[in-house]
């Protein structure tokens, strides 16, 4: 059996587990485990022998000097890259290869990055619902799914604002609850607060701790913010492509 094939056969079991689970979080979160992980740019060696395991539901950051390979570990767990060697598995189940990662990046993992990367001639709401379009789910449930996350992230009355009309920090709160829109059981976020000034930062953790309350999802932050850090369950440290202690 392929990995794409094994991760879609774990997700139905899963999947039929977590339909006798009255009131909880469509997942929940993923463990996640990294092992003996290399990755090379041509001469540049990012990562070397990276193991590190994360637990269902944790807020981990990783946190590092420039250059020390914590964007492109976020990149390995999220099927965007692949590994030179080792292995990354996802609720138990290997990470596929970025060529066979549609679905795995479609229903287990979602990404906020620095840059929100919105799309400038959408309003906030159409964003949102862009995310929704490859689930074949008919206009009308990504309407209600994406106004139920802009309610979520306090952004409701902004539905039909373009990226241009609001605040940096309105802009990372729709980039969030984009990400969420698919449920994801995995957030993987790449210096989010990076480019927002200290208050709208601050909101912006303070949404991402309530979500994770309140969905159950593993949250992974890469930041150099410590701030980020001291509101995460655990700090992990990457220097020269190595994890220390």
């Amino acid at each position: 059996m392929s990995v794409a094939a094994s991760w879609r056969s774990g997700r139905r079991g899963r999947r039929q587990d977590r339909e006798t689970q009255d009131g909880a979080a469509r997942d929940g979160g993923a463990e996640i485990a990294v092992t003996e992980v290399v990755k090379s740019f041509g001469p540049i060696q990012a990562l070397r022998d990276v193991s590190m395991s994360v637990r269902a539901s944790e807020f981990l950051t990783i946190n590092g000097p420039s250059g020390s390979g914590k964007s492109t570990l976020l990149n390995l767990i999220g099927s965007l890259e692949p590994p030179d060697s080792g292995s990354i598995t996802v609720g138990g189940v290997p990470v596929p290869e970025p060529r066979h990662a549609v679905d795995f990046r479609r229903q287990m993992v979602g990404f906020v990055f620095q840059e929100n990367l919105l799309l400038p001639y959408l309003t906030a709401q159409a964003n949102i619902e862009a995310a929704l379009i490859p689930t074949h789910t008919s206009h009308r449930e990504r309407q209600e799914r994406s106004r139920e996350l802009l309610a979520e992230v306090g952004l409701v009355d902004r539905a039909e604002h373009l990226p241009s009309e609001l605040s940096g920090g309105q802009r990372q709160a729709v980039a969030i609850a984009r990400a969420l829109a698919n449920n994801p059981r995995v957030l993987l976020a790449d210096e989010p607060t990076g480019s927002l000034d200290s208050a709208s930062a601050r909101r912006a953790l303070d949404l991402l701790a309530s979500l994770r309350d309140h969905h159950g999802m593993t949250v992974i932050v890469v930041s150099h913010d410590p701030a980020v850090a001291d509101r995460a369950d655990r700090v992990v440290h990457l220097v020269d492509g190595r994890v220390v202690t």
